[in-house]
């Protein structure tokens, strides 16, 4: 066993067959699949985290030459992330997760010793053991279980956006090193790249609200989605990874390269494939729209197919009536400006609400609206509507007066 050779081999091998055998057993489905692959993703991130901050901590180091990256050999990194992400995904959804969790962390525990040379343990590496089963194996657990069983939206959402974030964009910029750059050059690019990553989280975002799903192919939305950034775009999520890539070739032209492999990747094999797989679930519907809006050059107006929504406005209040007279002006696509004092539900507050369900209020409502409007209002909405952006702009909204109003006898609202 002491062989480094052996050692890496079985590290690798041995997680990689028991997860074919699992599969093998019980053939997963399309939900488990998504779970299988989450949980791992998940793990391979946070786990090549945890360990490049071990060798900081004194808690463990590698010794080990060749497949190796930041020091971490990437044959253990991989088997690591199969072992507490594929395996568990696999066996473990009919038990318990106090069980299963307790399960792999004792396995885990006595794997860790047996690993040595290649892997050298400190003093306190079982304060690093606590921070990866914090922060690797329970998260990983949870996403798999939640994705299965479809539960939890919001929060497969965060993580997601969490895991896509660092697999695509941390590790390339930590890797690469064109984070040491002058911190106004860091500044400088981060409020630049922040806006073709708008575009994504905003479509992250719709998938969940408008679609009841997530970008996760064997996780999809359960509806077509044309609203949000789908308004404009048809790949908002493949436009806006290429297009932070192409500013961070500015400094490093490797992402060049990154760049158009996530176009072809987008205009090949997923436009293929997804493509396929639209057509025969939504038809005419999805032709429609694909007829008129195109992959990666958004359009100005929004699509005209989008869902139609209400924004319910106070017109016996000046303020709320300049603002709705404001959306007037501008010749919303599939928004109608309705008296707020005609609403059965006794509004306070300016109120936005679509035909598929969503509903809105105060600045949020203003957010959505603005989408239906042109490319450069709908970008001022995503902002908005990013989280913490949305509370602070209503609770300045309120401390300058427009605040919730108070229904007189017809029943108007506030903005």
């Amino acid at each position: 066993m002491s062989d480094p050779t052996f050692i890496r081999g079985v590290a690798l091998f041995v997680p990689m067959a028991a997860v074919w055998i699992a599969a093998a057993v019980r053939r997963p489905g399309e939900r488990d699949l998504a779970a299988i692959i989450l949980a791992t993703a998940w793990n391979l991130v946070t786990l090549a985290v945890v360990n490049t901050v071990a060798a900081y901590a004194g808690w463990w180091r590698f010794a080990a030459e060749g497949a190796v990256v930041a020091g971490v050999p990437v044959d253990l990194l991989l088997g690591w992330a199969l072992l507490w992400g594929a395996l568990p995904a696999c066996v473990g959804r009919a038990y318990p997760l106090p069980l299963v969790l307790a399960g792999f962390a004792w396995l885990d525990l006595g794997v860790m010793p047996l690993a040595e040379p290649v892997v050298a343990l400190g003093k306190g590496w079982l304060y690093g053991e606590a921070a990866a089963i914090a922060f690797c194996l329970l998260p990983g657990l949870l996403l798999a279980r939640w994705t299965a069983a479809d539960r939890r939206l919001t929060w497969r959402v965060s993580f997601q956006v969490g895991l896509v974030g660092g697999l695509m964009l941390g590790v390339p910029v930590a890797l690469t090193g064109v984070w040491r750059q002058p911190e106004w050059v860091i500044g400088l690019l981060a409020q630049v790249v922040a806006v073709p990553l708008l575009f994504g989280l905003a479509a992250v975002r719709e998938f969940a609200v408008a679609g009841g799903g997530t970008p996760v192919p064997y996780d999809p939305p359960k509806r077509l989605v044309t609203s949000g950034p789908y308004a404009y775009l048809r790949n908002p999520m493949q436009s806006s990874m290429a297009g932070a890539y192409l500013l961070l070739a500015v400094l490093d032209l490797r992402f060049a390269a990154a760049a158009v492999s996530c176009v072809a990747y987008g205009a090949g094999l997923a436009a293929w494939h997804e493509g396929t797989q639209l057509v025969s679930r939504y038809g005419q519907e999805w032709t429609d729209y694909r007829d008129q809006v195109r992959a990666w050059l958004p359009r100005a107006r929004p699509y005209p197919g989008l869902p139609p929504a209400d924004l319910h406005v106070a017109a016996t209040c000046e303020r709320c009536d300049a603002v709705g007279r404001w959306f007037v002006r501008r010749r919303p696509v599939s928004l109608r400006i309705l008296p707020a004092e005609r609403h059965p539900g006794g509004l306070r507050r300016m109120t936005y609400e679509r035909a598929d369900g969503l509903r809105a209020q105060g600045v949020a409502a203003f957010a959505h609206a603005a989408q239906h409007l042109h490319l450069g209002w709908a970008l001022l909405g995503w902002v908005l509507l990013l989280p913490g952006v949305g509370w602070f702009a209503q609770l300045c909204a309120d401390a300058f007066g427009a605040g919730p109003a108070r229904p007189r006898a017809t029943g108007p609202a506030g903005t």
